[in-house]
């Protein structure tokens, strides 16, 4: 299976991360208390530091790093760090574009007007970073150690937020548990939960539907596993996915060929693609027969969704994105 976004590390170095993440009980919201110590669980249960205003807190790779009681000049340098600092009402100062693009993911591009870029998604320009003068750093799943090392001379407050198989919820509450806000985070959760469940009892007809959630890619279509975050929107919903796509992971298939076509249908057919090369590909093989044949074709029900939203590693605000997208579509 391939990732969902962005490039797995190698098996040894992500057992590695699995394990200090799954034995430390990671993320960030497994420590928290004073500045001298760490302990804790990973719902939070953070409390102030107790002298110079900081907090031990261990990010996604069980390291113990010490941040600001209150972090007043946050840098993210993932969508999905700034799809959850937004979310908890707080503005960064520095971020990043979006997967493949120049410009920030268009889903938030309203709410970071005026925030200063620092470089590409997981690719920092240093001297930008440095000029934003932060006192935290949300790295998401990085692991260049050279980099790391960088932004930790920046500041010490440097986080890697995600594990490989941490979902938005997990990560959410570790990201929010940094900035000292466990309750806040729990209260969005709440509310996107009751939305998905009120959201899908209201589809009438297509209630239950069994929807297939696919990235076009240059090489093909892959669909995503049931724990891919898009996938975990729809089923939140009380939607299913078709047989062929009934599995557990949280990634995607590597692309199919032509004549593994029919494992992308359903009752509907949601399509996002990433890159123009994505596009050329999905506009090449919808004039084939094969496409043609798929059933959700003949229905009308096939739908183009943003790659910047659906194919990523999700987040509370993108989350609503496609909770908002599945319901135009399937509302009747």
């Amino acid at each position: 299976m391939t990732a969902p976004l962005r490039p797995r590390p190698s098996l040894p170095r992500r057992a590695a991360r699995v394990l200090a993440a799954v034995g430390a009980a990671a993320l960030l919201v497994t420590g928290c208390g004073s500045s001298g110590g760490s302990g804790g669980d990973r719902d939070g249960g953070a409390q102030a530091g107790s002298s110079g205003g900081t907090r031990t807190v261990k990010d996604a790779t069980g390291t113990a790093v010490q941040v600001p009681e209150h972090p007043r000049r946050i840098v993210t340098l993932t969508q999905e760090d700034l799809d959850a600092v937004l979310a908890l009402g707080l503005k960064p100062v520095g971020i990043t574009n979006g997967q493949g693009m120049d410009k920030p993911p268009a889903y938030l591009a309203d709410k970071v007007k005026g925030v200063d870029v620092v470089g590409n998604l997981l690719q920092p320009v240093m001297d930008k970073v440095v000029a934003a003068r932060p006192d935290l750093i949300l790295a998401g799943d990085m692991q260049d150690q050279q980099v790391l090392k960088q932004l930790r001379s920046i500041t010490p407050a440097t986080l890697v937020t995600m594990a490989p198989t941490d979902d938005w919820k997990l990560s959410f509450r570790g990201i929010a548990n940094a900035v000292n806000s466990i309750d806040k985070a729990n209260e969005v959760i709440a509310g996107y939960e009751a939305k998905a469940r009120k959201a899908g009892e209201d589809l009438g007809a297509n209630k239950g539907a069994a929807v297939s959630i696919v990235r076009w890619n240059p090489d093909g279509p892959s669909w995503m596993e049931k724990k891919q975050f898009a996938s975990g929107v729809a089923l939140d919903m009380g939607l299913k996915r078709p047989k062929a796509q009934d599995k557990d992971g949280n990634a995607h298939t590597p692309p199919l060929s032509l004549e593994r076509i029919s494992e992308i249908d359903g009752d509907w057919l949601f399509l996002s693609t990433l890159t123009s090369d994505g596009e050329k590909a999905l506009k090449d093989v919808q004039e084939k027969p094969a496409y043609k044949d798929l059933n959700a074709v003949k229905q009308g029900h096939v739908v183009t969704v943003s790659g910047s939203v659906w194919s990523t590693r999700g987040g509370p605000l993108a989350s609503e994105a496609v909770i908002d997208d599945l319901t135009k579509a399937l509302k009747k």
